[in-house]
């Protein structure tokens, strides 16, 4: 199963960001006309549903593992111990999958508000330089008084 097919915790947030379902998006990309911004995000989808796919297997192998109607002579702990490596290695690519994706996501423009351009005035613009200030005018002379 390619990672194009399989699901993301995030595709419902892709599908309202980018206005279209993911399978789509992936069509899009596939024929070179997505923006590059879709393209690193459905990068990112892959590599998440990938690794969430490793998390739920992980949980399932475990919950298996310690299911009560078990033989408690068929329990491991070395390979608890490597399933819970396992697990922790996978949830934290997960985690910096969800943040680099988070990142990449809010600095799209919302959907329905297309990109504001600057406001141009049909004016031309005046320059003009300031002259230099005249020097003030000079105090007059006091005279000088001695001390008492």
């Amino acid at each position: 199963m390619s990672a194009s097919t399989k699901p993301s915790s995030q595709d419902a947030r892709l599908e309202e960001v980018f206005g279209a379902p993911v399978g789509e998006l992936y069509a899009q990309a596939a024929a070179g006309i997505a923006p590059p911004a879709v393209s690193r995000a459905l990068e990112l989808r892959s590599f998440l549903a990938l690794t969430e796919e490793q998390v739920a297997r992980v949980r399932d192998r475990v919950h298996a593992a310690m299911a009560p109607d078990r033989d408690m002579n068929e329990l491991s702990a070395a390979q608890l111990r490597m399933d819970s490596q396992w697990m922790d290695a996978a949830l934290s690519a997960r985690g910096e999958y969800l943040t680099a994706l988070g990142e990449l996501l809010k600095t799209m423009p919302a959907p329905t508000n297309p990109p504001r351009r600057p406001v141009a005035f049909d004016q031309q613009r005046l320059a003009t330089r300031m002259s230099p200030r005249p020097a003030p005018p000079a105090l007059p002379a006091q005279p000088a008084t001695r001390g008492r």
